[in-house]
């Protein structure tokens, strides 16, 4: 069984896996980020969001590098531009919801009167109804993709590595 945690394109991984081990049913399951270590004891392996913590008895293989995006409504004027620098979120409401991944820290930007929405969907329709923006990694916001959002890539915001993980104990042939 394969782990995803949101946003992960297993597709690619999916599609080798039976191209090289056809008798081999794969499974997969999505897994939440926050609890993303903890599920390695569920499944045999899983695409996860670094950073994860490191130990002995995990293999860790960073695959690749997400781009962070911005995400706005569609009438924000930060719409006007193709690409952002954090410079650009000065003095706007940036969301950060309860499963955050990026850690995206955002100088002079202005922290929210309410409490940080539950994940990123929230966050995200939040956002649609014209109400600050939200830093993503640029899977998540097409995944939680709406007409009444944009994104624009943040040039200068943190990446999101995504990884496969697998307990030692379970490596096989």
């Amino acid at each position: 069984m394969l782990g995803a945690v949101p946003g992960a394109t297993p597709g690619k991984w999916i599609g080798l896996w039976r191209e090289r081990m056809p008798h081999v049913t794969l499974e997969l399951r999505e897994i939440d980020v926050a609890g993303q270590r903890s599920h390695l004891d569920e499944v045999d392996a899983a695409l996860v969001r670094l950073p994860v913590t490191a130990s002995d008895d995990l293999h860790l293989i960073p695959l690749y590098e997400e781009q962070p995006v911005v995400v706005m409504s569609v009438d924000s004027h930060l719409t006007a531009g193709d690409e952002l620098d954090t410079a650009d979120l000065a003095g706007e409401v940036v969301i950060v919801p309860a499963d955050d991944v990026l850690a995206a820290r955002i100088p002079d930007a202005i922290p929210p009167t309410f409490a940080p929405p539950s994940d990123t969907g929230e966050a995200i329709a939040t956002v649609a109804a014209g109400v600050g923006v939200v830093v993503v990694p640029m899977s998540l916001a097409r995944a939680h993709q709406r007409r009444d959002v944009e994104y624009r890539v943040l040039r200068d915001g943190p990446v999101s590595t995504v990884a496969l993980a697998w307990l030692r104990e379970r490596t096989v042939d």
